[in-house]
């Protein structure tokens, strides 16, 4: 089984603009796909990577340029100031969930096939997606769905989650799938699930709360000229980070200096997002969703 496909993997390796002897950080290491590419290229460079998930360890490679963290990447400053580097000259984040984590049983991730609903990436963490369909009230539930979901009926899903649990608890895809099957528009299953189970999926990793914190500390070890890159898979982390790299704050307000000029450590190299093209859609349609964002650190 393939653990991932990178998406956007050429386009986002020459986007970091690689030194053969700079210090790069991959933050979602995975399958190790883009950390492989980029110790291809360099000769006296280093090598750090970041995986919350312990299952990616077992794709690690023996490289003394490459140091692995088995930590959540809101810690990126910290444990790199703890491995005695205060600055490097890249770092890469691929934000998607890896073809492991939607394709191995037990994980929760995918509504494709009866399993427990765990959706944790970091398997040590306290809270499941049962626990939150089953502890949360209707108001909260709908405000999840709503927010990370965005999906406008997320008041009755909300209600017949908390009507299914009165009789058993929703612990199963299945569970979860039979209490609100009914709401999903005819002929939309597949986009309805999508958004369900993408708003417990972030929820449960406070994935936004954790991408924000990480990228806030990109600007304190990036070196000037260094590159950020991020691949993204759907509008919420797309808006954060693409405004975050415009105007350096996550609102996307502008602000000027004295002589009108932008206040803000990024300048944008990709202004519009890349998106795959025809050829890798067709190699891996699983792509279909990402987009690269690049800015260089002034």
């Amino acid at each position: 089984m393939v653990y991932h496909v990178p998406a956007l993997l050429d386009e986002s390796i020459e986007g970091l603009h690689i030194s053969s002897d700079g210090v790069y950080v991959d933050v979602t290491f995975g399958g190790g796909g883009h950390s492989l590419q980029i110790l291809e290229r360099l000769r006296t460079g280093r090598l750090i990577a970041f995986d919350q998930d312990e299952d990616a360890a077992a794709n690690v490679p023996s490289d003394d340029r490459f140091l692995f963290l088995n930590q959540n990447f809101r810690f990126l400053k910290n444990n790199l100031r703890y491995n005695g580097i205060d600055q490097v000259d890249g770092v890469i984040a691929d934000l998607g969930v890896s073809f492991h984590q939607f394709d191995v049983p037990g994980r929760g991730f995918t509504f494709r096939q009866d399993a427990p609903l765990d959706m944790r990436m970091n398997r040590s963490a306290a809270t499941t997606a049962a626990d939150l369909l089953n502890g949360l009230d209707e108001a909260a539930l709908a405000d999840i769905f709503y927010k990370y979901g965005e999906l406008t009926n997320s008041r009755r899903i909300a209600r017949e989650i908390v009507k299914a649990r009165l009789e058993r608890p929703v612990t199963t895809v299945n569970d979860l799938t039979r209490a609100t099957g009914a709401l999903a528009p005819p002929g939309q299953h597949h986009k309805f699930y999508a958004k369900l189970f993408q708003a417990l999926r972030i929820t449960v990793n406070h994935e936004m709360d954790y991408l924000k914190e990480m990228l806030e500390q990109v600007p304190d070890v990036l070196k000037t000229g260094g590159r950020l890159v991020v691949i993204t898979y759907h509008s919420l982390e797309d808006r954060i980070v693409k405004n975050f790299m415009k105007t350096g704050n996550f609102e996307g307000i502008e602000e000027k200096d004295f002589y009108g000029n932008l206040i803000t450590p990024f300048r944008l190299i990709s202004k519009k997002g890349i998106t795959p093209g025809e050829e890798e859609l067709a190699r891996n349609n699983r792509s279909r969703s990402a987009r690269l964002r690049i800015a260089e650190k002034i």
